[in-house]
């Protein structure tokens, strides 16, 4: 009697290789939506200090749910401006934070207060200020991709290269101006450089919001286009695609996501880092569709954890930005010495 073999185990052509990873995938993404909502609901009801009805307990809410709102603008554009980065440079270890946003970002905020004094700086932090630092940032990435990525010889390595000089001379440019200035100067300038979302302010939304939506939109529709260009670029090219211009297509959108971040609440150098790893491995798929949703996702729970953690639980909400960073640097650590394995 012949014995019945057992059925083989069911792959998909699709963006999972098999139905269990797809069912692994939404059943993380609902575990994730249910502590989104549960650290959204910490962070605007819990220990309001007004009790239910009284006008002050609305008011406070009404201020907590713009931090939270800031929150989703900042996981969104860091989640989906790394995962698209990195798949444009074909490197998981870069982050967009390469191309000198940060540094400039400290450097115009060095420069106020080293140039005009520290009543400049705080008088400063309005619209206009968050406009022309989104304006300087997008036309510094426009500069070095039409330098550096057109023409026979455009080069993608040479744009990373030379974003890291740029980025190394602001930072220098900065760290000269930091030791000139006096002590009550440099902690107040110190304070507006962490990452923080009390640096955004409700007046930013109505450009914010819209730029971040469109970028975000207009990635998440190119993510076939991505996922061809992860391919690399002879595979790309042998496909029939103009690699270079979807390069350069992507590249600003990265940018613009990247300068609302920065311009919002500052630098937050490894938090795209960390939310794209996880979501690369939480995702178990090269499909952009759900990368980059998944990311901003993740980015949303790590930002509203943090935040409820630490002002809840340990009253420290001024080290919040500090233990993302050291979680994210550890991560990235790990990932660089674990390199050759994956």
């Amino acid at each position: 009697m012949q014995a019945v073999k057992a059925p083989a185990k069911r792959r998909s052509s699709g963006a999972f290789q098999t139905v269990k990873a797809q069912r692994r995938y939404w059943a993380i993404m609902a575990a994730l939506v249910v502590l989104a909502l549960a650290f959204t609901w910490g962070l605007i009801w819990y220990d309001n200090p007004m009790p239910v009805g009284h006008p002050a307990f609305a008011l406070i809410a009404e201020r907590r749910m713009q931090a939270v709102f800031v929150m989703i603008i900042i996981a969104v554009c860091q989640g989906f401006a790394t995962v698209a980065f990195q798949t444009v440079t074909n490197n998981r270890i870069i982050t967009p934070s390469i191309m000198g946003f940060e540094s400039l970002y400290t450097v115009i905020h060095t420069a106020t207060i080293f140039l005009f004094g520290s009543t400049a700086l705080i008088a400063t932090r309005n619209l206009e200020m968050f406009v022309g630092q989104l304006v300087l940032m997008i036309l510094l990435s426009l500069v070095l991709y039409t330098w550096l990525l057109t023409g026979k010889r455009g080069n993608m390595h040479a744009m990373l290269l030379a974003g890291m000089v740029i980025g190394g001379g602001l930072g220098s440019i900065s760290t000269f101006m930091q030791r000139i200035l006096t002590p009550s100067e440099f902690d107040i300038l110190t304070a507006r450089l962490f990452g923080s979302v009390n640096n955004a302010e409700t007046e930013y939304f109505p450009v914010a919001i819209p730029l971040m939506v469109v970028a975000a939109v207009i990635l998440l529709l190119s993510s076939r286009t991505l996922n061809v260009v992860a391919l690399g670029r002879d595979t790309a090219t042998n496909l029939g695609m103009n690699h270079r211009r979807a390069s350069i297509y992507t590249l600003i959108l990265v940018s613009v996501l990247m300068a609302v971040s920065t311009s919002l609440v500052g630098p937050m150098t490894f938090l795209g880092f960390l939310v794209a790893t996880l979501a690369y491995q939480f995702a178990d798929t090269y499909d952009h569709r759900f990368l980059m949703p998944m990311s901003a996702l993740i980015g949303f729970v790590v930002l509203s954890g943090a935040y409820f953690i630490m002002n809840h639980v340990f009253r420290a909400q001024g080290v919040v930005s500090i233990i993302i960073e050291m979680v994210g640097g550890t991560l990235f650590l790990i990932v660089i010495l674990r390199k050759g394995k994956l």
